[in-house]
């Protein structure tokens, strides 16, 4: 359990939390959400014990085992299979201490360790540690490759497969997806889904969010706020509360009709296909969405330019890829024919390394063709967003200075009105680029292809770094841009709310994919299974196994699933009077807190009207504490019964 007591904490002059209490019990899977800069990422270094609170106190449970991702990974030497196996210390220490008592020739030490090892699950290691990797994307030929070989965003997924292989009863991940493309993200969130322990996930993926966490913790006003259920449930409940307070009342009303307004633009030129009725649906959601953000900072439109071409862009009998110093061709995309239109909104999939970032960079010009012909129309103007233009801004200048250079005639208040949409209030736009975070480079990078006003958006991968108001931002302003869009994007809500169409990029082919991104997860299982069948087949063969050797294989394999279907009929008794305490619990906890709020009124002990109230409320308190200690005893003992028959079944197994 995580309980903070009425917390407080500040960094330099901004008081992050104040006077705040939570409790997270055992086995819950937290969304940690709030503006940038709220504390997020401090109320983890206090967990950690990295930061000492400045007011309460932090309670963990005794003995749990945290694991945490590092933020930076160094350029080394040693294999990335190798690195991730690092992550279990007990293992490696008890790997040295086998490889000593047998160089020492102490054959009862070395029997001792291989038990020991047995028992870390330690013989399995290396495979468990290879399936992280492959699932982030790594292909199996890379596993022993150093991790210097790899650049700093595949080195953060080399770091997540560590994190993920520690043993720990606590997870804590901070924007794990920031690195990912939509398959490696996929893969992860049902990877978390199974995790056994306690999870808490900073993340601004409102789809991964929602898969993931059945509780959220909101940071609001310098106080923490659970709420039950996934993030989906949190901001319904949060524009339930908005439409209850008159003074926004108008201003949600305005911001209804205006997405109502670009709904009704949709609907008259939707078509029929699955994935445009996916954004029609989208879309339909979105008011309720908007109202839920209605405190948000951010507020821009994305303008297109005056002119247009019919087409705008076509690829003919295209050869994408790169050549190296020799001049060979590393061909990823070949026979490429493809005719952009204006009002076309597609959204790119395709599995990690297939050629998605190379498509963008081909349409750009910014990468010559091997092969085929690039024609642009008279009238295109591209905006390109991609990661690398953050480390292209000039980190001398300001926002304000940026913009200005793009357009030396327009007014300072021109400037200053449009930045502040993109969250550079006041004099903001006058800070030094060098000081900001990757959120604020990220916004203001969108903010100078925005000004260009082009018809044809390429962005890769736009919502690293933003916080949840600005990436709903970014979707409002996406769907009702009227130019032409081409998006890479992990981040499901984006996709279905603002593209039209599918291509996918796979087996060196772009091809139009009939279906939405449901079709596209079913498509990408069945693929993956094909690959593990072909992988399977392969090693048969070259093992030379016979017929009946694999039917005895299958044989057994149907045996142990059996035998694992009947221990878990066994444990079902247990596991529901374990959960139905559990439930209760929560229900205690949620009461108690709420008398505890009531007892910090200063004037129930001053008021002489409130005396009889005050009595009631302390005895209430007493009353659910005790009951809250006999919960809680009786839910360690469930857990403990429920472990000891799952040892005693898995011993008999």
């Amino acid at each position: 359990m995580i309980a903070l007591r009425q917390l407080g904490l500040q960094r330099g002059k901004q008081m992050l939390l104040e006077d705040t209490d939570l409790t997270l019990h055992d086995g819950y899977k937290v969304g940690i959400v709030g503006a940038n800069g709220a504390g997020k990422s401090s109320l983890f270094k206090l967990l950690l014990g990295e930061l000492a609170p400045d007011k309460g106190e932090v309670e963990l449970s005794g003995g749990q085992r945290i694991a945490h991702m590092d933020q930076e990974v160094a350029a080394l030497a040693r294999g990335i299979k190798d690195y991730v196996l690092d992550g279990d210390r007990a293992l490696r220490d008890t790997e040295r201490a086998l490889k000593d008592a047998q160089a020492a020739g102490d054959a009862h030490r070395e029997a001792e360790l291989h038990g020991h090892i047995e028992t870390l699950d330690g013989y399995s290691a290396p495979a468990r540690a290879a399936q992280l990797l492959v699932g982030l994307g790594f292909d199996q030929r890379d596993l022993e490759r150093p991790l210097a070989d790899f650049s700093g965003g595949w080195r953060m997924r080399v770091n997540l497969a560590r994190t993920l292989f520690m043993p720990s009863d606590l997870l804590l991940l901070d924007e794990p997806t920031n690195h990912l493309d939509l398959d490696a993200l996929l893969w992860l969130e049902q990877w978390l889904i199974r995790y056994p322990g306690t999870l808490l996930l900073i993340s601004h993926d409102r789809d991964f969010l929602d898969a993931v966490c059945g509780h959220i913790v909101h940071f609001d006003q310098r106080k923490l706020t659970l709420h039950r259920g996934n993030y989906s449930a949190f901001e319904h409940a949060r524009a339930e509360k908005f439409a209850q307070q008159q003074a926004q009342a108008a201003k949600q009303q305005a911001r209804r009709e205006e997405i109502e307004g670009f709904v009704a633009r949709f609907r008259a030129q939707a078509t029929k296909a699955r994935q445009a009725q996916s954004r029609l649906k989208m879309l339909e959601r979105m008011e309720t969405i908007a109202v839920a953000h209605i405190d948000s900072p951010f507020r821009f439109t994305l303008p297109a330019a005056d002119k247009t071409s019919h087409p705008l862009l076509v690829l003919d009998q295209a050869r994408l890829g790169y050549r190296d110093a020799a001049g060979r061709e590393a061909v990823q995309l070949d026979g490429v024919k493809l005719t952009l239109l204006p009002g076309q909104r597609i959204g790119l999939l395709g599995p990690n390394g297939a050629g998605k970032s190379t498509l963008i960079k081909s349409l750009t010009g910014e990468l010559a063709l091997l092969a085929g012909k690039r024609i642009p129309g008279e009238h295109l103007k591209i905006g390109y967003f991609a990661q690398h233009q953050l480390e292209g801004l000039d980190i001398t200048a300001t926002p304000f200075l940026h913009v200005q250079r793009l357009s030396p005639t327009a007014s300072e208040q021109e400037i200053r009105n449009f930045l502040g949409g993109f969250g550079f209030p006041g004099d903001a736009v006058f800070g030094e680029v060098a000081r900001f975070s990757g959120g604020e480079k990220a916004r203001l990078a969108l903010a100078l292809v925005a000004w260009e006003k082009p018809n044809l958006l390429l962005l890769d991968e736009p919502t690293n770094h933003l916080d949840l108001d600005m990436r709903e931002a970014l979707t409002e302003a996406l769907a009702a841009f009227e130019g032409s869009v081409i998006l890479v994007s992990h981040d499901r809500h984006l996709l279905r709310a603002t593209v039209d169409e599918f291509w996918r990029v796979a087996d060196h082919r772009l091809e139009p994919f009939d279906g939405d991104l449901e079709d596209y997860r079913a498509w990408l299982k069945a693929r993956l299974e094909g690959q593990r069948r072909d992988a399977r087949q392969e090693k048969t063969v070259s093992s030379g196994g016979t017929a009946k050797e694999k039917m005895e294989e299958k044989t057994d394999r149907k045996a142990a699933r059996q035998a694992a279907a009947q221990r878990r009929e066994k444990l079902k008794p247990l596991k529901r009077q374990r959960d139905k305490v559990e439930r209760e619990m929560e229900r205690v906890a949620q009461e108690l807190a709420r008398v505890e709020s009531q007892l910090a009124d200063p004037a129930l002990y001053t008021e002489a009207s409130r005396k009889q109230e005050l009595t009631d409320s302390l005895a209430r308190q007493g009353e659910l504490a005790a009951r809250h200690d006999a919960l809680e005893h009786a839910w360690l003992e469930a857990e403990e019964a429920l472990e000891q028959l799952q040892q005693a079944l898995e011993t008999d197994a």
